[in-house]
């Protein structure tokens, strides 16, 4: 099996692509509930689920379709081994912090687990050993160390050299009996258990303002309101920032490219290198036999551009690995890195007790939300709280050695927003924009943002993400102006795809 010949990959998520569609009504009339939960991927879908569980009414909105954001575009690996963590957490935050972190993955883990079994859900679950290699020997040192503290946290880890890739490698943490899975399948039937169970959910509803109080009050883009005891923030990026997040959230795209490949030739486990810009690697059943080959890789920051040129390197990479593959699909993910390698969940900032918030997964969302979803549950409804509740308090201030890095990242925000700025133009004329791609154009003192279609028609937007006011990108790749700041993403006619945005793009006359 080779892609000699083949035809084009689909440029869509394959999760999106096997699974079923969602058409679930939108909020049309103010309501009341104990809980609103804004956001409908994995982290709000649990933590509502874990809420309605405990006897609460709760209401979760979703500004396009559950499902659909960073949760439908996932790797959809369950692991507690992430990367390279355990001997930086044994360092900074001692033995127990690190074991505190194992532990609330690994529960995580179980958790969907029970679920799958509790609501009969297909979700294509399969228990494989999860892997770090490097292949540099310079690197082995640290490899063993990873080992030996994740193994000190409680996890079965060991240092091996084989690993069941087709390539040697130098050495590898090995951590057994971990969990991978089709997040869609899983989701959707944990949707249909909670509007079994009473949870309103609410699709093609934005929320665009928050009021915090005793009780809390959030608006939607239509005018309807939602009043709720407690509200939870659980839109990847918060869309309400009162906390100053932003300052400490760094927004990461990696690009995935998934290839049909003969059973026998698919790798058992999952695997991640911190080499080459990040190898994520792993499979996943089809249906009719074989399997589908996920690689995921070539990090980068929204706006750099040159994305097609990354895909080519993750393609070339994986026919170089795996000459038995055959590209069939292509996306692209987005997650948020903290400043401290430690996911915010908890209180949304110190002077709140009812607005809640799960954010900073650094590329491990998928037991992060679920984690998520139980610890805020026991925020809200005063249940006994989990021992590793500090360790992901949003409340907790930054450490010493996250200076370096939150001055560095705030002083790249500032150079994009004043030197986009000082440029004169990003091109000098619409004219010069090619079908199928889009470019800043200056029109009369103001930045427009200028897409022409593969027709050769031409729309034109305000260049300034309605976030915070940097100026948008354009990825040819995926055809979407994005923020270099902060991550927001606009379809071309400035439609919100992807926050901490809530409003779109004006429309502004095409330049000449």
């Amino acid at each position: 099996m080779s892609d000699q010949g083949a035809a084009e990959p689909v440029h869509e998520s394959y999760w999106m692509a096997s699974s079923e569609s969602t058409a679930l009504p939108a909020l049309d009339a103010d309501l009341e509930v104990d809980a609103v939960v804004v956001g409908g991927g994995i982290a709000g879908l649990c933590t509502a689920w874990e809420l309605q569980r405990a006897g609460l009414t709760v209401a979760l909105l979703e500004a396009d379709r559950i499902c659909s954001g960073v949760t439908g575009y996932t790797t959809a690996k369950l692991t507690s081994l992430h990367t390279l963590i355990y001997a930086w957490l044994r360092e900074k935050h001692g033995p127990e912090g690190a074991r505190l972190y194992a532990r609330s993955h690994q529960e995580a883990l179980e958790r969907v687990d029970a679920l799958c079994a509790e609501l009969g859900a297909d979700a294509d679950l399969e228990r494989r050993p999860a892997f770090t290699y490097v292949e540099s020997a310079r690197r082995v040192e640290e490899i063993r160390a990873e080992a030996e503290a994740a193994r000190e946290a409680g996890l079965p880890a060991s240092f091996v050299k084989e690993t069941g890739l087709p390539y040697p490698v130098a050495g590898a943490v090995r951590v057994e009996d971990q969990l991978q899975f089709h997040p869609r399948k899983f989701l959707l039937a944990l949707a249909r258990g909670l509007t079994d169970g009473g949870t309103r959910i609410f699709e093609r509803t934005r929320a665009v303002g928050l009021h915090d109080g005793t009780r809390c009050r959030v608006t939607t883009e239509s005018g309807a309101t939602v009043v709720a005891r407690d509200a939870v923030i659980a839109t990847h990026y918060p869309v309400f920032d009162r906390s100053m997040l932003f300052a400490r959230l760094k927004p990461r795209r990696e690009l995935v490219a998934a290839a049909e490949i003969p059973a026998e030739h698919a790798p058992a486990g999952m695997y991640i290198t911190p080499e080459q810009h990040t190898r994520s690697v792993r499979s996943a059943p089809l249906p009719g036999g074989g399997r589908l080959l996920i690689v995921t890789g070539e990090a980068f920051e929204p706006g750099a551009g040159g994305v097609e040129e990354r895909y080519a390197l993750l393609t070339a990479w994986i026919r170089g690995r795996f000459p038995q593959a055959r590209i069939a699909y292509r996306w692209a993910a987005q997650d948020n890195d903290s400043s401290d390698r430690l996911p915010y969940v908890g209180h949304f900032h110190p002077g709140t007790q009812h607005v809640h918030v799960a954010t900073g997964f650094g590329g491990w969302g998928m037991s992060g939300g679920v984690m998520s979803g139980r610890l805020l549950a026991a925020h809200i409804t005063g249940g006994p709280r989990p021992a590793w509740t500090e360790l992901y308090d949003p409340r907790r201030l930054p450490g010493v050695r996250e200076a370096g890095p939150l001055l560095r990242q705030q002083a790249a925000v500032v150079g994009r927003f004043v030197g986009d700025r000082l440029r004169t133009s990003h091109v000098d004329a619409a004219a010069e924009i090619p079908p199928g791609s889009g470019a800043v154009v200056r029109a009369g003192g103001h930045p427009c943002a200028v897409h022409r279609d593969e027709y050769g028609a031409l729309t034109a937007v305000d260049a300034r993400c309605t976030h915070l006011g940097c100026l948008v990108h354009f990825d040819d790749a995926e055809q979407v102006w994005e923020c270099p700041c902060h991550g927001s993403r606009f379809a071309p006619d400035g439609k919100v795809l992807h926050g901490p945005a809530t409003r779109p793009l004006e429309p502004r006359e095409i330049p000449e």
